[in-house]
C-alpha cells in the first residue's frame, strides 16, 4: 500500500512559485514518503491532482501550494490535503480548452513550450507560466513567445486540461502532441495560414476596444505626442519633408521594458491620427516553419500595403521584432527585411516596431532606409505607479483605508501589465475571503498580498534572490555592518533627493567580504527585504562563457535587466571568480574582457540610475583593484565571524522549530562554539536533530547528548589563517 501523509495546505507567498504547479514540502516529509526533489506527488482534497514536489522551509506538517494547485485540489488555505508519491507517464498527447484570445493567439507549438516539464491531470487548470524554478530549466524562449502572442495578460491566463493520453497523470515532454479541444492535436495551428492564392480574408485591423486617448497614457504621454507629430508629417505633409531635404518614409522603434505599454501606445496614437493598424506578432510567426513563416510575413505586409495604396493611413506594427530579426541572422531575416523595405516606401504607410531588447535586433533593421528613429518608454516611477493604480482601481470597490501610494511603494519595477495582474490577484484574494454576508471590498492587505504574489515581468527571466520575508531587524548583532549596508545600499535608492540636495552622487557599489559561512548572502536577503527592492542575484562564474563575446554580452544583459527593474540591487556572489586581477589569467583573455565590461557598466557612458551593485567574496585580495576604486565597488563592508552573542542569536533562529529538551541551554552552547561560522551553528542543530532520529524515528526532543554527538560530526570550519588574512585586509582598508 502506498505511503501517504495528511498535511495542512497553505497558499504559497512566494511570487516565484505562483501558478507553477509545485508543492513545497519539508525535508522530513520527503524522507517519510521516500521522495527526491522534483518527484511527482498526488494531492487529494475534494478532488485529486498531481504536481511536482520541491523542498520548502515551512514546518513539517505543512504543504505549501501555489494558487492554481490549491484550486485544482478543491481546497482553501488551511484545509487538509493528503500527499502521496505518484507515478507519472510521458504524455503522448494533451488536449486543452481556453479563452477565445488564447485559442486565437497561441499556436500549439507555443503552448507546448510553455507546458514542458509540468505534470497534468485531466480537469486541471494550468497556467502558461513555464515551469522554470526546477534546476536546469531555462524557459526564456517560452516566456518570450507566450508574452508576445498574448500581451500583458499572459501571466494570468489559465487553460483547462480537457484530455490526456495515456489516462492519468502525465508529464509534458518536447515530443508531446498538443492541440485545442475540438481541433486536430497535431502540434500545428488548428487553422492554417492563408496561402498566396487563398480566398481567405486579409488580416483585419486590430480592434479598437479599450484604446485610450493619448492624453490618458499615464507616463507615456510625451512619447505618444511625438509619435503623433511624426505620423502627421509623414501622412499629411510629405512634400514639405522632401522640399527640406528629408524623406517621407517613417520607421520607428519603440523600446522599453516588457509590459510597459508599447503596443497600447501605438494603438492610441493610431486612433489619434485616424490610421489603421495592421499587426505582425513576431514571436508567433517566428515559431512557424520557415516556409509558412515567410508566407505569413508576405500576407500581413501585403495587407498593410494594400490598405495604404487604397488611401487609408496605415501603420504596420511589428511587435517584439527581435524574435523575427535576431542579432544573429537566420535565413528568414533577409525575407523579412526585404518585405519591410518594400512596405516602408509605400505612401500613407509607416513602420513601427517594438522591442524590449534592442541589443538583440539584427543591426540591418536600424539602417537609414528602414527604422532610423527611436522612442524610449521608461519604467514607471512611484508617481506614475500611483496614478496607474488609481486608474486601474477606479471602478473597484475599495475599503476606506486603502493607500495607493503605499501599494505603489511596495511595487518597484512593476509595469502596467504587472499592476493589472495585481488588480486581478487582489480580486481573487478578496473573493476567497468574502463570506457572502457583506458587500465585497478589496482591502489594503489584499493589495499588499497581491503585490507579493505577482512577479514583475522585468524579473521574469532573472535569477531573483528570495528574501523569505527576512529584514535587517531580524539579523542579530552586527550593528555596524547593518548600518554600513543601509547607508551604502538603501539610502541611495530611498533618498535620492537628499543626495541631490547635498550635491553628491550616491555610491554605485559595495563589496561585502568576510569568512565563508558568516552570513554575507543572508545579510543581502535581509537588506532586500527591508528595502522592498528587486534583486538580481548572479554567481560570478555563471556569466563566464567559452565563446568569444558571450561573457561580455551576459554582463551587458545583466545590467540592462537591472535598469529595467529599477530600483534594483545586483548581487554578484563570488565576485572574485568574475573579476580577478587582469593579466594573470590563462583563459585567452576572457576574464580581462569581463572585467572591462563590468567597469564600463559601472561608470560608462550610460549611467546607472536607481541601481546598486553589491559584490560578495571571501577573497577580496583576488579582485581587480580597478573594480574597488571610487565610482565602482567603492564601499567595502567587512562581515566578521559571529561572536558568542551572535552565535546565540543564530542558534535561536535556526532552532525555532526544533523541540529541545529542557536541559538544552542555547546561550551556553553559543559561548562554547568558538570558531564556528553561522552556517556551522545551523549545521550543528540540523545534525543533532538527525542524531535524535537515528536513535528513534519517534523521538520527541533533541537533547544535550544529541548536540554533543553533532559537534563531533560538524567541526568548526573557520580557517584561522584565512581569518587572520581577512582581518589584516580589513585593517589595511580602514587605515587608508
Amino acid at each position: 500500500m502506498a505511503v501517504s501523509i495528511t498535511l495542512v495546505a497553505r497558499l504559497a507567498a512566494s511570487a516565484a512559485d505562483a501558478r507553477r504547479g509545485v508543492v513545497r514540502l519539508h525535508p522530513e516529509v520527503f524522507d517519510a514518503l521516500g521522495l527526491r526533489s522534483w518527484d511527482a506527488v498526488t494531492l487529494t482534497g475534494t478532488r485529486v491532482t498531481t504536481v511536482l514536489a520541491a523542498p520548502g522551509d515551512g514546518p513539517p506538517g505543512q504543504a505549501t501550494l501555489d494558487d492554481v494547485t490549491l484550486s485544482n485540489c478543491g481546497l482553501t488555505d488551511g484545509a487538509s490535503v493528503v500527499v502521496a508519491p505518484a507515478e507519472v507517464a510521458p504524455a503522448r498527447s494533451v488536449r486543452l480548452t481556453g479563452s477565445r484570445l488564447a485559442r486565437a493567439a497561441l499556436t500549439p507549438e507555443v503552448v507546448r513550450q510553455a507546458l514542458v516539464g509540468k505534470v497534468l491531470t485531466r480537469g486541471d487548470a494550468v497556467s502558461l507560466l513555464p515551469q522554470d524554478i526546477a534546476p536546469g530549466r531555462n524557459a526564456a524562449d517560452a516566456r518570450r513567445l507566450v508574452a508576445g502572442a498574448l500581451g500583458p495578460s499572459w501571466t494570468t491566463e489559465l487553460l483547462t486540461v480537457a484530455d490526456v493520453d495515456p489516462p492519468g497523470a502525465v508529464a509534458v515532454r518536447p515530443s508531446t502532441v498538443v492541440g485545442w479541444e475540438g481541433g486536430p492535436a497535431t502540434g500545428q495551428a488548428a487553422t492554417p495560414p492563408p496561402t498566396a492564392n487563398s480566398s481567405a480574408p486579409r488580416p483585419a485591423p486590430a480592434p479598437a476596444e479599450d484604446v485610450l486617448p493619448v492624453e490618458e497614457l499615464i507616463g507615456n504621454t510625451d512619447q505618444a505626442r511625438r509619435l503623433v507629430e511624426w505620423l502627421e508629417l509623414t501622412f499629411d505633409r510629405p512634400e514639405l519633408l522632401e522640399r527640406l531635404g528629408g524623406s517621407a518614409r517613417l520607421g520607428v522603434a519603440i523600446v522599453g521594458p516588457e509590459g510597459v505599454g508599447k503596443r497600447a501606445l501605438v494603438h492610441s496614437v493610431a486612433a489619434a491620427v485616424d490610421a489603421r493598424v495592421v499587426e505582425l506578432v513576431a514571436p508567433g510567426v517566428a515559431a512557424l516553419e520557415a516556409g509558412v513563416a515567410s508566407q505569413r510575413v508576405h500576407e500581413i505586409v501585403g495587407a498593410a500595403r494594400s490598405a495604404a495604396l487604397a488611401g487609408t493611413r496605415t501603420i504596420l506594427l511589428v511587435t517584439d521584432v527581435d524574435a523575427l530579426l535576431p542579432a544573429e541572422p537566420v535565413p528568414l531575416s533577409t525575407v523579412v527585411l526585404d518585405a519591410l523595405r518594400g512596405a516602408i516606401t509605400t505612401p500613407k504607410l509607416a513602420l513601427v516596431v517594438t522591442t524590449s531588447a534592442p541589443e538583440r535586433i539584427d543591426p540591418r533593421l536600424r539602417a537609414p532606409d528602414l527604422v532610423d528613429r527611436e522612442l524610449g518608454l521608461a519604467l514607471p516611477d512611484l508617481r506614475t505607479r500611483t496614478e496607474l493604480l488609481r486608474r486601474l482601481l477606479a471602478e473597484v470597490p475599495l475599503a476606506g483605508d486603502v493607500d495607493l501610494k503605499a501599494i505603489a511603494e511596495r511595487a518597484p519595477g512593476f509595469v502596467v501589465a504587472d499592476l493589472v495582474a495585481v488588480r486581478r490577484e487582489s480580486a481573487v484574494i478578496a473573493a476567497l475571503r468574502h463570506n457572502g454576508d457583506d458587500d465585497p471590498v478589496i482591502t489594503q492587505q489584499d493589495l499588499l498580498d497581491a503585490v507579493g504574489a505577482v512577479r514583475p515581468i522585468s524579473m521574469s527571466s532573472s535569477e531573483t534572490l528570495q528574501t523569505g520575508g527576512v529584514t535587517l531587524d531580524q539579523v542579530g548583532d552586527m550593528v555596524e555592518t547593518k548600518q554600513a549596508l543601509t547607508e551604502a545600499v538603501l539610502w541611495p535608492l530611498q533618498y535620492p533627493d537628499s543626495f541631490a540636495r547635498l550635491g553628491v552622487e550616491a555610491p554605485r557599489g559595495v563589496l561585502v567580504y568576510g569568512p565563508p559561512g558568516c552570513g554575507k548572502t543572508f545579510l543581502l536577503r535581509a537588506l532586500a527585504g527591508t528595502g522592498q527592492l528587486n534583486v538580481i542575484a548572479v554567481k560570478g562564474a555563471e556569466l563566464l562563457d567559452k565563446y568569444v563575446g558571450e561573457s561580455e554580452r551576459a554582463v551587458r544583459e545583466l545590467f540592462r535587466r537591472a535598469r529595467d527593474a529599477a530600483p534594483a540591487l545586483v548581487f554578484l556572489d563570488e565576485v572574485d571568480a568574475l573579476a580577478p586581477r587582469r593579466g594573470q589569467s590563462t583563459d585567452s583573455g576572457v576574464a580581462d574582457r569581463v572585467v572591462a565590461a563590468l567597469l564600463t557598466e559601472l561608470d560608462g557612458t550610460e549611467p546607472l540610475r536607481d541601481v546598486v551593485v553589491v559584490g560578495a567574496t571571501n577573497r577580496p585580495e583576488l579582485i581587480d583593484p580597478a573594480l574597488l576604486r571610487p565610482g565602482r565597488l567603492e564601499r567595502l563592508v567587512y562581515v566578521p565571524p559571529p561572536d558568542a552573542a551572535a552565535r546565540t542569536e543564530i542558534l535561536k533562529a535556526a532552532g525555532r522549530n526544533i523541540p529541545f529538551a529542557p536541559e538544552v541551554d542555547l546561550v551556553a552552547l553559543g559561548a562554547e562554539l568558538e570558531g564556528y561560522s553561522a552556517a556551522d551553528c545551523a549545521a550543528v542543530l540540523r545534525e543533532a536533530a538527525l542524531a535524535a532520529m537515528r536513535e528513534s524515528l519517534d523521538a520527541a526532543h533533541v537533547t544535550n547528548a544529541h548536540i554533543a554527538a553533532a559537534r563531533k560530526v560538524v567541526p568548526p570550519s573557520l580557517d584561522p589563517v584565512q581569518l587572520a588574512e581577512l582581518e589584516a585586509y580589513a585593517k589595511r582598508r580602514a587605515e587608508r
